[in-house]
């Protein structure tokens, strides 16, 4: 038996009015899960522990089967892993984005954050503002990584965790009452507006229609991690394809083995088929009993605030990983058990995570069943099926 996680970030949302008082999951065309929602066991999970703040770390680790309130130390360092970062006991890791701010003719502290991912920047281009800045600021207390797209990382040598705002949850506010408490890194976060402003890559971006990366904003504070191995916990041999950082670092930290897929980016546009072919290869020809899909394209859809783009989303998830991914699997003759489920909603609302249960489809390849359901979140929730403690989804799933 096979076991597959297919992960769309962020895919559970509110009822919108645009689309008929649908959500964007239940709107979206999507006759694969259509199918195999009639085949499958649906329900309820609760992803975000009481008390803990609906990140994609906290919620992709109880996914994975790692309870957040015994394992989660931050999410930066789990990020740093990812990149190599080779964090000491004593070290502090922080997420460096490249965001958008207003480049109005006001304080520095009284700009407003546009994007939080600067126009889907890609890596190649961030990394040339990233390296701008840290020439500059970089030196023995604070040091600079390279991660992807507009994902980047801080090191803070014998720091300590402050509490700091995720730029996604702040969007078109004005900076000043977000800004760290800590003196050195408000310093560098004006300073690096100063520096990437009037860069020529942001210039020659801002002719072209797209937001400029112009200023760094830090946060996600915490401490290097320590995961017990995947293999060991559960018995099985598992692979993570992910585009992002944070979701590669946690594999990492569990022993997981990491797919690098080309053109993986995390945006809407991303390399859907080679993650599937990447899953694929690595259950039947790679000697893995477990793939972990995630895709980042709903989450980042609905910090942006798109509906069209997030229902578009979904059904690339849908034609492009979950069809082809059961397909192959059948035509290869495997058997295998698939989960399909959102890691926390991403309201186009509110643009940022809640913590709210998510709905979950589970599927066994050798014991279909017959029902007449579909998967979203209202029919989730119909099911009665609640999983109260997201870290045991997982133990469903690798139930045979």
């Amino acid at each position: 038996m096979k076991y597959v996680v297919v992960l769309g970030d962020g895919m559970a949302d509110e009822p919108i009015e645009e689309l008929g008082g649908k959500t964007p999951l239940a709107f979206a065309e999507t006759p694969n899960l259509n199918v195999l929602s009639k085949k499958s066991e649906i329900g309820m999970v609760h992803t975000i522990p009481d008390g803990m703040k609906p990140g994609s770390d906290t919620a992709n680790l109880s996914v994975l089967g790692y309870d957040p309130k015994r394992y989660y130390s931050g999410r930066s360092p789990l990020e740093a892993l990812s990149i190599g970062v080779p964090m000491k006991d004593t070290d502090i890791a922080l997420r460096c984005n490249i965001v958008t701010i207003s480049e109005e003719d006001v304080p520095f502290e009284e700009q407003t954050i546009i994007d939080h991912s600067s126009s889907e920047i890609s890596t190649e281009d961030c990394a040339v503002l990233l390296n701008a800045v840290a020439e500059e600021l970089a030196n023995e207390e604070f040091k600079f990584y390279v991660g992807t797209s507009y994902r980047h990382c801080l090191i803070w040598d014998k720091g300590s965790v402050v509490e700091l705002t995720p730029p996604h949850d702040v969007l078109g506010q004005v900076i000043r009452q977000y800004l760290p408490t800590e003196e050195k890194f408000r310093y560098m976060m004006k300073r690096s507006y100063e520096i990437l402003a009037k860069h020529p890559l942001n210039v020659e971006r801002k002719k072209q229609g797209l937001n400029p990366a112009n200023c760094c904003w830090f946060w996600g504070a915490g401490t290097k991690p320590s995961l017990i191995s995947f293999e060991e916990k559960t018995g099985k041999k598992g692979m993570m394809v992910s585009a992002v950082d944070l979701l590669k670092g946690i594999a990492v930290g569990a022993g997981m083995g990491v797919a690098h897929v080309e053109g993986a980016n995390g945006g809407l546009h991303t390399n859907y088929e080679g993650k599937m072919t990447a899953a694929v290869g690595a259950l039947t020809e790679g000697g893995y009993d477990f793939v972990y899909i995630h895709v980042e394209a709903p989450d980042e859809m609905g910090h942006q605030g798109s509906v069209d783009k997030k229902v578009q989303a979904i059904q690339y998830l849908d034609t492009r990983v979950i069809g082809p991914l059961v397909e192959q699997l059948k035509t290869k003759g495997e058997d295998f058990r698939m989960l399909v489920l959102p890691d926390h909603p991403t309201p186009i609302r509110v643009r940022t995570h809640t913590s709210d249960n998510v709905p979950y489809l589970l599927y066994d390849s050798t014991a279909e069943k017959n029902e007449s359901w579909n998967y979203n979140e209202e029919e989730g929730r119909a099911s009665g099926i609640l999983v109260a403690q997201g870290h045991k989804l997982i133990e469903r799933l690798f139930e045979k």
